[in-house]
């Protein structure tokens, strides 16, 4: 599950401000809207021992955390093409298993301290325990010196929502100092400017280094809080040490700040209260629309170097062609990589193996792939896609939706699977994203045939729905199901669930010990697989095409994608 995302940018403003066409013959607008082709599937033969396999040998040490560009890679992308290949898919690329991804990969090394400096003092951030920073430019040297120190709140500039945080501010040369999350995340209610507790995109960490740099700012500093942010500071340590990876930037990309990073709450708090300023009350005033920035009488400096590496990761695609309607196609898509060797635990193990995320949805998407096979090719074309550099921003599923092998307008839509839950059965699922499309009508369906409910997303302050590879589809336009384990178990109800997944979150996501385990119960696993069989087979067999929700967000983005192609939707 990601730690990094790119930006909407200019691709979904602009699609945004089209105006969605006529209702087109066959699709859907949810549960309310025309009633959709929906066959009825049979369960699947679906493999344990397969998943068992492939989710073993991807998460070894042998492996050594699935980083793109390294020797882990190979490994996976030979395995992958090994098992496609096995259980009967076609290459999903011409004749090639790949699709190559061009990365950048920098590394950061030689940090010196974060020296804060202002009329109270000097306050000095040791690297890692205190504040975590990296660059996205290839420069060999970083060197932010003396940059003037400026809160601005939620660092958000919304002009459909009359919100600017930057109002009337220069920032150039200047490092901006940002809280994380939406100004109403704290809503016990979906209503508010920014959606209440449901966190939109304006509260993405994505989000806010990119607005900081469209203003001109040298650096970007978020203040790390485990509430708002949804994960605590061991997991932002973890993923910002190291290599990190980047999509090649063209000769139009937009503006890059010097620096983005992380500051611990306990330092910001610190720094705040030698500024003579309160981290509660600047929060509180940020919360109201009108917020006028802060400069905070301090400046900030630090340096690192930096090493750089291009080199091409892959895609890996398999098909099962379809049988009447084969230039159509349902995605069923999951990220192969990981972090590689990270922070160590205390133990000394450094290698973040990533056997929940995502060594069990790469493995489904094999386990998949031969039940569909085994029941034969449906009516339109399955593509099973393990894409590459989901850790570093849905980089090889972005790749994929701007460099589609097939079409986007003939791409029926599809299912996303990341860090299948090791929790034993369940009387529900969670859709991250329920209420958006007309897949919810399949989804509704398929888990009325398995006896089970669908549980709307209990934590949308999260922002899960902008974290994993469906969205870098859906902000494209094509329909995508993100659907999780359930919070309802059969053995221990909602407490258990609740307490499996905050286990999970705070001892093994993007550490060193999300490790095989032996013992693990398979039971909701395979439940859950047979419910993406279901999902899957249906959108295959099925005359619809189904779409986004009347108002939704990428309706327009469809609609306007349909006009334009000639056969598809």
């Amino acid at each position: 599950m990601t730690k990094r995302l790119t930006i909407l940018g200019a691709v979904l403003a602009g699609a945004l401000t089209l105006t969605a066409c006529d209702a087109i013959p066959g699709f859907g607008s949810g549960s309310s809207g025309p009633k959709l082709d929906i066959p009825d599937v049979h369960p699947g033969d679906i493999s344990e021992a397969i998943m068992k396999d492939v989710t073993r040998l991807l998460a070894s040490d042998e492996f050594e955390g699935r980083m793109p560009g390294s020797a882990g890679e190979e490994k996976t992308i030979a395995l992958l093409t090994e098992r496609f290949k096995a259980v009967g898919l076609k290459p999903g690329n011409g004749d090639s298993w790949v699709q190559e991804v061009p990365l950048v990969e920098i590394t950061g090394k030689n940090y010196m301290p974060l020296t804060i400096a202002g009329k109270a003092g000097t306050q000095s951030l040791a690297f890692g325990k205190d504040w975590v920073g990296v660059t996205y430019r290839e420069e060999a040297k970083t060197s932010l010196k003396d940059s003037e120190l400026v809160f601005v709140g939620y660092g958000i500039n919304a002009p459909e929502k009359g919100w600017n945080d930057y109002a009337g501010l220069d920032v150039k040369g200047k490092t901006v100092v940002i809280l994380v999350n939406d100004p109403d995340w704290q809503n016990e209610e979906l209503e508010g400017t920014f959606n209440g507790k449901a966190m939109t995109y304006y509260g993405r960490w994505t989000y806010k280094y990119e607005e900081a740099a469209r203003q001109g700012a040298a650096g970007a500093l978020i203040i790390h809080q485990t509430q708002p942010a949804a994960y605590g500071w061991n997991v932002v340590e973890s993923s910002w040490t190291g290599p990190q990876a980047y999509a090649q930037r063209g000769p139009n990309a937009p503006p890059l700040t010097q620096m983005n990073g992380w500051v611990t709450e306990g330092a910001a708090r610190s720094l705040l209260k030698a500024a003579g300023q309160d981290l509660d009350a600047l929060t509180k005033a940020a919360q109201k629309k009108g917020f006028k920035a802060v400069p905070l009488g301090m400046s900030a400096s630090t340096s690192f170097e930096s090493t750089f590496r291009s080199f091409t990761s892959h895609n890996v695609i398999g098909i099962l062609p379809g049988t009447e309607a084969p230039d159509e196609y349902v995605l069923h898509t999951a990220h192969w990589d990981h972090l590689g060797r990270c922070t160590p635990a205390p133990d000394g193990d450094d290698i973040c193996n990533g056997a929940v995320d995502n060594a069990t949805g790469t493995a489904a998407l094999v386990a998949l792939a031969e039940a569909h096979v085994k029941a034969g090719a449906p009516r339109r074309t399955l593509v099973f896609l393990a894409v590459t550099a989901e850790e570093s921003g849905l980089l090889g599923a972005t790749y994929y939706a701007s460099n589609p092998v097939f079409p986007l307008a003939q791409t029926v839509g599809g299912v996303n699977m990341d860090a299948l839950q090791m929790a034993g059965r369940a009387r529900d699922v969670t859709a991250v994203g329920f209420g958006k499309s007309a897949l919810d009508q399949f989804l509704e369906i398929a888990l009325r045939a398995d006896g089970r409910k669908v549980t709307p997303d209990p934590k949308p302050e999260n922002g899960y729905y902008y974290r994993s590879d469906h969205f870098a589809f859906a902000k494209l336009g094509v329909p995508m199901l993100y659907v999780d384990g359930g919070q309802d178990l059969l053995e221990g109800g909602r407490e258990a669930g609740e307490a499996v997944a905050a286990d999970y979150t705070d001892k093994r996501y993007h550490g060193p010990k999300d490790e095989f385990n032996e013992s693990w119960d398979w039971s909701g696993v395979m439940a859950d697989l047979q419910l993406y069989y279901r999902l899957g087979r249906m959108m295959a067999i099925s005359t619809s095409w189904p779409n986004w929700n009347d108002g939704d967000e990428f309706r327009a983005i469809r609609d306007a994608s349909c006009k334009a192609s000639e056969k598809g939707c």
